[in-house]
């Protein structure tokens, strides 16, 4: 029972004259992650030399969240195939000692553009392996752990007073890829799997109505730029936030990969595709951004977790016999897990980084790791019909793609060859699904849904 006037000071001081919560914050900054000089790309086994120039700058872009109450957020996403966990828990190291920002606030995107450079620790199998590339190769990581780090502070001196909105666009020019065939499930294109069209768009103005950031996203692969392609560049996603920073100045767009595992851009390979692609979405996210939106704000609420995830059952005499493969990711592969079993150290199980950041009232962004595919997002919108959600994947470690229980029943590449450029043992159980379900929940119920 509460006792008469407990609340009372409280209740005086909502009714004050003048009286407001303490006012949403936001910052935001970029900063060009381009290589410098020839480097290795990554994405593509075909691809058998360095990059040759660049189409565009890379970007690493942060757009930092403060509610007046303790609560802080910093989005971080990158023109890159994907970030390691290796490197994302040595920045958020760094960040909490230097930034005090608490794990749970601060999320890590890719793009996954195929026409960037390889990120050390992520298809490690697939990289070069002579030794002037891996030097550049692990300069580049050196320099790029830096510029995270750099780019999350100046996110966070650039806070100010904001308005923030959010409602959803829609493309269709992503399609699901896993095609059906006598042979068994191929990359190509199925008008008749799942997708998920949505375009969520995060609108950050100063009290004077100026544009300061969009953030958005979409669940399709950047990879309209296939193998042949030797030139640096974000593919449509990087075309994309370009137009919006021309169409907003002053602007910074940030792009988010939503969980695009199985879906691909159609038409591609060809550079006017890539650019039209990214014309057609950036359209979309001006359309909505100069449109009514939701107000959002309020109160910033993260959480952050890690799962288990079990891969299928698997022996040294498996990978003795894969290291005698024609095939030389095979090989790699079986060398990988060969040393790991003379170690001791054969991987079971896989640490998986499932987190919610929550701008209440307004939207939740559910962040997974690896390269998701989209029935985990069409699963969340079912979970919480009510919900406005952002649901990436590509956050914080892409080690591989995690495939749903149908696609793993289905098999394909996204359930079982993927593993061999990624390095790992093979496929998961089907456990992987309920595993991460319930990981959701746990977060989503922290940040109070």
């Amino acid at each position: 029972m509460r006792e008469p006037g407990l609340f009372a000071p409280l209740c005086l001081l909502l009714a004050m004259p003048g009286w407001a919560a303490p006012a949403m914050k936001a910052g935001a900054a970029k900063i060009d992650i381009t290589p410098d000089g020839s480097i290795w790309m990554s994405g593509y086994a075909a691809r058998n030399k360095p990059s040759e120039g660049a189409l565009m700058p890379l970007w690493a872009k942060a757009l930092a969240l403060e509610d007046g109450r303790g609560g802080r957020a910093v989005i971080v996403t990158t023109d890159l195939i994907g970030l390691p966990m290796e490197l994302t828990d040595v920045v958020a190291a760094r960040a909490m000692e230097k930034y005090k920002l608490g794990r749970e606030g601060l999320v890590f995107n890719s793009s996954h553009t195929h026409t960037g450079p390889v990120v050390r620790g992520n298809l490690s199998v697939m990289e070069s392996q002579q030794q002037p590339h891996r030097e550049a190769l692990a300069a580049y990581r050196e320099r790029l752990q830096q510029n995270l780090l750099d780019v999350i502070g100046a996110a966070l001196a650039d806070l100010a007073p904001a308005e923030l909105a959010f409602e959803y666009g829609e493309a269709r020019f992503g399609v699901n890829r896993r095609q059906f065939t006598p042979k068994g499930v191929v990359i190509g294109v199925n008008p008749d799997g799942p997708t998920d069209p949505r375009v969520p768009v995060v609108r950050v103005t100063s009290p004077a109505g100026r544009v300061r950031a969009i953030l958005f996203g979409y669940a399709c692969h950047n990879t309209t730029l296939t193998a042949e392609f030797y030139q640096l560049s974000g593919d449509y996603a990087g075309y994309a936030q370009a137009e919006i920073e021309k169409e907003f100045p002053g602007a910074v767009a940030l792009f988010v990969q939503l969980c695009g595992g199985d879906q691909n851009p159609n038409p591609r390979s060809r550079l006017e595709y890539a650019e039209q692609h990214g014309r057609t979405l950036a359209a979309e996210v001006a359309r909505v951004a100069r449109g009514r939106m939701q107000p959002a704000g309020g109160r910033v609420r993260a959480a952050y977790q890690l799962a288990a995830l079990p891969f299928a059952p698997h022996t040294r005499a498996q990978f003795e016999q894969e290291q005698k493969d024609a095939n030389v990711f095979r090989q790699r592969r079986a060398a990988l897990m060969l040393k790991l079993y003379e170690e001791r150290r054969e991987p079971r199980l896989l640490r998986y980084p499932v987190q919610a950041v929550r701008v209440d009232p307004g939207f939740t962004l559910i962040a997974l790791g690896g390269e998701a595919v989209v029935d985990y997002a069409l699963w969340a919108y079912k979970a919480w019909p009510q919900e406005r959600l952002i649901v990436a994947g590509y956050s914080n470690d892409v080690a591989c793609y995690i495939p749903s229980a149908r696609v793993l029943q289905e098999g394909g590449y996204e359930a079982a060859d993927s593993m061999i450029y990624y390095g790992q043992p093979g496929p998961f159980t089907e456990e992987v699904e309920a595993r991460i379900q319930d990981a959701v929940r746990q977060v989503m119920k922290r940040v109070g849904r």
